[in-house]
């Protein structure tokens, strides 16, 4: 009888230890999954940044290039004739009837 007892509690023991250790595989599978979804979830974001930097420095290229024009004889010449309709002394400034 002692026999019988002692098979039942290594049975037991058995199947307590593989309900452990599937029990610890399930729960490495789902933080598995969880980390593979935040995984894409920061190259996505990473992807959505890079995007953001490029249109930044496209954005600085155009203002060092604005700024450049600035300093330029030709955007002091547009400024004057578009705001102030100075002319140089020898042009001939030309009106259609529309103008007036």
């Amino acid at each position: 009888m002692l026999g019988l007892r002692r098979n039942h509690k290594k049975g037991t023991g058995i199947g307590l230890i593989a309900f452990v250790v599937l029990l610890l595989f399930g729960i490495i599978a789902y933080k598995t999954i969880d980390l593979e979804k935040k995984v894409k979830q920061a190259e996505l974001k990473i992807e959505r940044l890079n995007s953001q930097v490029q249109e930044q420095e496209e954005l600085a290229e155009e203002i060092n290039n604005l700024k450049a024009y600035v300093q330029t004889k030709g955007y002091i010449e547009d400024i004057a004739r578009e705001k102030l309709g100075l002319v140089y002394e020898d042009e001939i400034i030309l009106e259609s009837k529309e103008d007036e």
